[in-house]
């Protein structure tokens, strides 16, 4: 074992604080702008799984002009401000165990990353003291892909130098956290804060918290 890859929402950190799309849609109607809840939905996620891993937006404006743009809407410019504003309050909260967790990895010699398709922008601030001992930030930009395509955890073991038996992914998610690296050779530890999936069958362990993944990662470094 030498590297430990983390999933970030969900098992890293939650979303504090978000945006409603109706809220947004109503901002707009009253602007004049016929955009509404499903049709915000849609364009913000096109762009954010497939725009941002091609071109990197690092600040709302940019990311928020470009939501327009696939939208075939000229936005002006204070109704864009306002929206900035009102995306700047979009917070992510670590969990407790979280820092812990990543300073385990670090205390054990191993390599650390964290694989997620958000924004790294989105997170920076928020996640600035765990990000300090985190090696390598894999967001959708950094892999050009989002976190469903195989080619983002291969990124993170190139960066790493590690050989996929030599790594595991923590996460939350029974698809793209566990299915999907373990096609790939890689170890997984599933961790449940939720408790629903005991009958999940598919990760090398299921925790309900990152305490408990440690402490079978630890198991794993110390094997002869």
């Amino acid at each position: 074992m030498r590297a430990v890859i983390f999933d970030l929402v969900g098992t890293l950190a939650f979303i504090k604080e978000n945006v409603d799309n109706k809220e947004v849609s109503s901002f707009l109607v009253s602007r004049g702008y016929e955009v509404y809840p499903q049709q915000w939905s849609v364009a913000w996620r096109f762009v954010a799984f497939i725009d941002y891993p091609k071109f990197g937006y690092n600040n709302h404006d940019s990311m928020l002009r470009r939501i327009f743009e696939r939208l075939g809407v000229e936005i002006d410019e204070q109704t864009l401000n306002y929206l900035v504003k009102l995306y700047q309050r979009i917070s992510f909260q670590p969990y407790p165990d979280a820092l812990d967790a990543v300073l385990k990895a670090k205390d054990l010699g191993l390599k650390t990353a964290i694989a997620t398709t958000v924004a790294r922008f989105l997170f920076d601030k928020d996640l600035e003291q765990i990000l300090g001992y985190i090696d390598f930030v894999c967001t959708g930009y950094e892999a050009g892909c989002e976190k469903s395509n195989p080619k983002m955890y291969k990124r993170i073991l190139e960066r790493l130098e590690v050989n996929p038996q030599e790594a595991v992914v923590i996460g939350d998610d029974i698809d793209i956290d566990i299915r999907l690296p373990n096609t790939l050779g890689i170890k997984t530890i599933m961790v449940d804060r939720i408790k629903k999936s005991k009958h999940v069958s598919e990760p090398n362990a299921i925790v309900f918290n990152l305490s408990d993944a440690m402490k079978i990662v630890s198991a794993w470094a110390n094997q002869k």
